[in-house]
C-alpha cells in the first residue's frame, strides 16, 4: 500500500471498529495532525457532525459516535441510561471505563458539544444493563 493511503487506512479501520479495540484514537502521526483527515474520514463513512440531543434514539437503542477534540478521537455510543422505570436521561457516553465501571467521558443531551454520529448504524441494546 502506498505510505500516503497508510494513514487513511488506519483511520478508517479505527472508525469501523476492524483494529484491536476501538476506544480512545491519538490523531498525531510523527507530528502531523490527523484531525481533519478523521472527521473528513467520518463524513464519508455517514457520520455527521452533530449533537447528542439531536440524534434519534429511543430506549433500547444505541448509535455510534465520536467525540473529537485535542488531537484526540473518542468513541463512544449515544442511548438513554435507565435509572428507574420512571427516569431516564440521554447522554453519549465512552466506551473508556473509569475505576468504578461508568464512562470515563460522558456528554448529556442538553450540552451543544459536537459530536459525530451514524444513525444508519443504530443497534438494539438492554436498557438495563447499557454496559456489554
Amino acid at each position: 500500500m502506498p505510505p500516503e493511503k497508510e494513514p487513511q487506512s488506519s483511520l478508517e479501520a479505527f472508525i469501523k471498529g476492524r483494529v484491536g479495540s476501538r476506544v480512545r484514537l491519538v490523531l498525531d502521526l510523527d507530528g502531523l495532525d490527523l484531525t481533519t483527515d478523521f472527521e473528513r474520514t467520518l463524513l464519508r463513512l455517514g457520520y455527521a457532525a452533530t449533537t447528542v440531543g439531536a440524534v434519534e434514539v429511543q430506549p433500547g437503542e444505541r448509535v455510534p459516535a465520536f467525540f473529537v477534540e485535542n488531537g484526540i478521537a473518542n468513541f463512544g455510543w449515544i442511548f438513554w441510561e435507565k435509572f428507574t422505570d420512571t427516569r431516564m436521561r440521554k447522554l453519549w457516553g465512552s466506551e473508556e471505563r473509569n475505576a468504578k465501571g461508568d464512562w470515563a467521558m460522558q456528554i448529556p443531551a442538553n450540552r451543544e458539544t459536537r459530536v459525530y454520529a451514524n444513525v444508519r448504524l443504530k443497534i438494539p441494546m438492554d436498557v438495563d444493563r447499557p454496559v456489554g
